[in-house]
This record gives C-alpha cells, sequence and structure tokens, in this order.
C-alpha cells in the first residue's frame, strides 16, 4: 500500500498512475491536463499522482527549454494538489532543491542519470515525502538495492518507490527488460514502469530526442502483466508543440482508451 497523502482510491486492486505533461509550460495547460485525468482515474478509481517537472536540467541542447522559473511551476503544482485534492511528483536535480521542492510537492522524484548520487537521495530523504528513483540506464533493477538501503538508513520511515524507463542499448536507442520489475520488486516497494521515457530515442544529432509513441500501449500492457504496480506515463494536448519530450508523449485523448484497456488487463492477472 501507498503511504502518500491525498492519494485517492487506496482501496480499488488497480495499478496506480502517476501521469501529466514532462514540464510545466505554463498554469493554464496544467490545470487542464490534470483536470482530464482526475476524471479519467476516479471513474476507473485508479489511484493518481499528477507528475510536472518544474524545470528541466538535463537537456541536450544549451538553448534547449528548461521552466517558467521554479517557484512559479512549484506553486502551480501546489494549486493542482489543493484543486483536486491528489498528490503531486516534481524531479529534483541537486540536493538543494530537495528542501525547496518539498515545500509544494508529495513525491520527489530523482531522475534516472542521477540514481547514484547519494547526497541528493538522502537530501530527498530526508525532507519526510515519498521518493521516486528511476532506474539508470545503465544499472540493472537488482542494483537498485542500494539505492533503497541509502533512502531507509536516512529515512527508514520515508515511502520508497523505484521506476524503470529502460537500459540503453547502442548510442541512440533503449530497450525494456521486464526481468528488472520483479528484481525491484523483491526489495519490498512498489515499482513502476515509465512507458513513454522507455521509448526515447536520445542523443540524436539534431539535439533533439525521439520517441517510438506508438509503442506505449505495448510496454504499458506488458508491465501490468509482469506486475507492475504502477505505471508513469507523459501527456500532452499536442505533444508535437510540448517544449520538452514531445516525440515520446501520449497524446491525452489516447490516453482514455488506454487506461481502460490496462484495468482489463489488471483484471485479469489478479
Amino acid at each position: 500500500m501507498l503511504s502518500i497523502p491525498k492519494l485517492k482510491n487506496t482501496d480499488s486492486p488497480q495499478f496506480f498512475l502517476m501521469a501529466g505533461p514532462c514540464a510545466i509550460e505554463g498554469r493554464d495547460m496544467a490545470l487542464r491536463i490534470a483536470e482530464h485525468i482526475v476524471t479519467l482515474t476516479d471513474r476507473l478509481k485508479i489511484p493518481y499522482i499528477f507528475k510536472g517537472s518544474y524545470r528541466k536540467a538535463n537537456r541536450t541542447k544549451v538553448d534547449s527549454f528548461t521552466g517558467i522559473g521554479d517557484e512559479k511551476a512549484l506553486k502551480i503544482l501546489q494549486e493542482i494538489s489543493q484543486t483536486f485534492g491528489i498528490p503531486t511528483v516534481t524531479d529534483i536535480h541537486e540536493s538543494h532543491e530537495a528542501a525547496f521542492a518539498a515545500e509544494y510537492v508529495d513525491v520527489l522524484q530523482i531522475p534516472a542519470f542521477l540514481c547514484r548520487q547519494t547526497e541528493l537521495i538522502a537530501a530527498a530523504a530526508r525532507t519526510g515525502k515519498a521518493v521516486n528513483v528511476k532506474k539508470g540506464q545503465f544499472l540493472s533493477g537488482a542494483s537498485m538495492k542500494f539505492a533503497v538501503e541509502k533512502i531507509n538508513e536516512t529515512n527508514p520511515d520515508c515511502q520508497v518507490l523505484l521506476t524503470d524507463r529502460g537500459n540503453s542499448f547502442g548510442y541512440g536507442e533503449l530497450i525494456v527488460d521486464y526481468r528488472n520489475l520483479p528484481a525491484m520488486r523483491a526489495f519490498d516497494v512498489p515499482v513502476i514502469m515509465d512507458c513513454t521515457h522507455s521509448l526515447q530515442q536520445p542523443n540524436q544529432e539534431s539535439g533533439v530526442t525521439g520517441g517510438k509513441p506508438k509503442l506505449i500501449e505495448t510496454i504499458a500492457k506488458a508491465a501490468i502483466a509482469v506486475g507492475a504496480d504502477g505505471l508513469f506515463i507523459e501527456t500532452h494536448f499536442n505533444p508535437a508543440e510540448a517544449k520538452s519530450d514531445g516525440a515520446n508523449m501520449l497524446p491525452l485523448d489516447q490516453l482514455e482508451g488506454l487506461l481502460e484497456k490496462l484495468v482489463r488487463v489488471r483484471e485479469a492477472i489478479l
């Protein structure tokens, strides 16, 4: 059972969902996306955490979009939580960000490239907020036990979550090894499949990340089938116009049909 304030539908046997835009691009956009997903997840009895990065630190090009301002974006996340009565999650990239972001959100997320950063992980755990650590593209699921140990050593009461987002396969591709999900579940923590970032095509010569969003449904169905506790999906009204990671996002109008299918998959394996 997840221990996250404001999480609804926790008595449901369904998977939980982390979903929202890659980055907070503005108040209206974020609130509209949140309202749409809350309506769907309430109907389907899916526990829901709104996701939005208040700042994008890991960018390929120097002129890539990074955010609308840290406090402005965090206040939007806080408003979403208060408006819809749901928890929110955002990334942090440096140790000093942990306490600052924790004032506004319920879950702090450690990006995959930073999953070995001890000080960052410890700083997140010290806030008392839930901590979601994304598995590095260069690590096995079994090796994530060390991230769990770092959090437990810092704060034994901290809610820990682990997320798989694929492994590097050559220079510009990722591949999902579903053996990593049960390997991480062995640490007695909820395990999430990132269904959108696992379909990235990173490090393109253009400096813009590519993706294969048509395979989101495939990744999500397989993850539920092998026992994922939750799913992570980035979505946008118009991914082609998204300011970050649009190439691998799910169009928001496709989310309802996808969730309905995934609910049936979940019911079939219980």
